[in-house]
């Protein structure tokens, strides 16, 4: 087929699907750990709050400029690049390769979520001992094939999910999982807040502290509201191509990262009420998800079936964000490569199962391997990835945007039959562009505050991301 065909790439069926499905590349597991993890240790209130802030002016910003590049090309990240301007198609390829590398070991991780739904619905977690558990977990991850089989059950979920195609595969899929997810979550959340010592979590988490708001804090919340939407990697740039010509982009901008932090709010309502109200940290880091709630999980009544309920979600979440990593990959050998959707979908899945192995075994029997600042495999590829990647991914989105491709203003003026002036605005893409594409408009009435946005502070906000995550 021609590059830019979209005969066989397909498209979604409604605009709800394609929401469900931007929305779960957006939710993950950072949503249910590092959320509340980062709200515990940056004054929870007051870290949500800020949060917020950033999220309607970044994650707003970055969110309608890649899937405004996607829906205006009809492409995956790199062919969409290189139709508007050739020489900036490695931009793309910079996407495609940190969706690569990161399911390679969100995989792994994916794995240890199935492995722990298991362990759930037998009661094998069942105690409030966190080094016990702490044995448990190091002992599970640091054993050769048993994590390598549950990170293959991963994939072979992903897998089976994407090579269905955009319809019946991603879109159908998600519109099951992601009110699935939702109606988990408020159980969980339910029995939480319902404890006896609750209410102490709940004023921490929503009680803003404004003495609290510091440089830090406001970094670590830019920092998340960065990476949980899933920017910088493609995945809106090719999740916006299959969009018909007459989706309202801003509307589904904003709604998509509202979802995900919708999700993420639920997690804190979820996690600090209970932990509080046992007096577990709330602060915990990663070992949250495996160590922590746990513990809280065995102490609570009816933690048993919370704890499988959770885990559960856990695993949609996963699940979501990984479909929209692998189509990625997939899309782009798609329309480059012109291989059929089961081909490419089979041939990356299988090398990114073998791709994820090292990273399984750097917890065990490689864990004497390290590569970048003393790291192991797994964590090497998660920095190359999440903290190179990703915001280089993002800033050059923001320049090409704001300064290559180009943006302006058009005002239109019209008198209604009772003489009253009727000022509207268009965000118009440069003649340049315009002369080599047939549909060269977006429609948006707050255009000059999203090209404000998008030319200075979206670039200089993730600047300081990058530098901050490189070289801390």
């Amino acid at each position: 087929m021609d590059i830019g065909s979209t005969q066989e790439r397909g498209q979604w069926g409604s605009k709800l699907g394609f929401i469900m499905a931007a929305a779960g590349s957006a939710v993950g597991l950072g949503n249910l750990w590092k959320f509340p993890f980062l709200a515990g240790q940056n004054g929870g209130g007051a870290f949500v709050l800020v949060y917020l802030v950033l999220l309607l002016l970044i994650g707003f910003t970055l969110m309608m400029a890649e899937i405004t590049i996607g829906r205006f090309t009809g492409l995956n990240a790199i062919g969409a690049y290189r139709k508007i301007k050739a020489s900036w198609a490695w931009v793309g390829s910079l996407g495609v390769l940190a969706g690569f590398l990161i399911l390679s070991f969100y995989s792994v991780i994916g794995g240890w979520i199935i492995a722990y739904i298991v362990k759930a619905a037998t009661g094998t977690f069942n105690t409030a001992d966190t080094k016990m558990l702490g044995d448990m977990f190091t002992n599970f991850i640091q054993s050769s094939g048993t994590p390598i089989f549950y990170h293959g059950l991963f994939m072979l979920m992903t897998l089976g999910i994407v090579i269905g195609g955009i319809q019946q595969g991603i879109e159908k899929y998600s519109k099951i999982l992601m009110p699935a997810l939702f109606g988990m979550m408020a159980l969980v959340v339910l029995r939480s807040v319902t404890l006896d010592g609750a209410m102490e979590g709940i004023k921490f988490f929503i009680t803003p502290d404004f003495s609290k708001i510091t440089g830090g804090v406001i970094l670590a919340a830019l920092g998340q509201v960065f990476f949980s939407l899933s920017l910088g990697m493609g995945c809106m740039i090719t999740y916006g191509s299959y969009l018909s010509k007459d989706t309202n982009i801003p509307e589904c901008s904003l709604i998509i990262p509202l979802i995900d932090t919708g999700v993420a709010v639920m997690a804190g309502f979820a996690i600090i009420p209970a932990a509080m109200a046992f007096n577990f940290p709330v602060d915990a880091g990663p070992s949250l998800l495996f160590i922590t709630l746990p513990a809280v999980f065995s102490k609570m009544p009816l933690g048993g079936l919370m704890g499988v309920i959770f885990f559960v979600l856990a695993l949609f979440a996963a699940v979501t964000s990984s479909i929209s990593l692998l189509e990625v990959c997939v899309s782009y050998v798609v329309d480059e490569w012109n291989w059929t959707r089961k081909k490419a979908t089979l041939i990356i899945s299988g090398l990114i199962f073998a791709a994820g192995i090292p990273c399984s075994l750097s917890q065990g029997p490689w864990s004497h391997i390290k590569l970048i600042k003393g790291k192991g495999i797994l964590d090497s590829v998660d920095f190359v990835a999440s903290n190179v990647l990703l915001p280089l991914g993002g800033i050059l989105l923001c320049v090409f945007i704001g300064w290559v491709w180009g943006l302006r203003r058009i005002q239109h003026i019209r008198k209604t039959e009772e003489g009253e002036t009727i000022i509207t605005w268009e965000l118009e893409y440069t003649d340049a562009l315009k002369e080599a594409t047939n549909d060269g408009k977006v429609n948006f009435p707050m255009a000059t505050i999203w090209v404000f946005l998008i030319k200075w502070l979206a670039p200089v906000a993730i600047t300081i991301v990058f530098f901050q995550g490189v070289f801390s």
